[in-house]
């Protein structure tokens, strides 16, 4: 395994992750902008409008993964669906095999019992 490859095994998709990345994207921005020789009210402006982004983009984010989440579910129901009909349209075909082959015993075994009556009749 490739280094690359683990590290996207173990952070790449991770919620947390992400969620451990907007923290200090977050707290470095506020910490960058408390530093800054600003007056309080462009810092508090500053802050607001950051703030403002940050939630933008967040809501965004969980909007694609909601929509992500429904077309993966709307799959997942299709496939499901499609395994049921198959399994049905198996199960039918198997019970028309069964009665074809049950049938096809009756017959033999109508036959035998009547050969098998012929032979007796023929020995008296």
């Amino acid at each position: 395994m490739h280094r690359d490859d683990q590290y996207d095994d173990n952070y790449g998709n991770d919620a947390a992750g992400w969620s451990t990345f907007l923290a200090g994207a977050f707290l470095g921005a506020g910490l960058a902008l408390l530093f800054a020789p600003r007056t309080g009210s462009e810092l508090r402006g500053m802050l607001r409008d950051y703030a403002s982004r940050a939630t933008d983009d967040l809501v965004e984010r969980g909007r694609e993964a909601l929509d992500t989440a429904v077309e993966r579910g709307k799959d997942y129901i299709e496939r499901g669906q499609e395994a049921v009909q198959e399994t049905g349209r198996a199960a039918r075909e198997y019970a028309r095999s069964g009665q074809e082959k049950l049938k096809d015993v009756g017959k033999e075994t109508v036959a035998q019992f009547k050969n098998m009556g012929q032979e007796a009749s023929n020995r008296t």
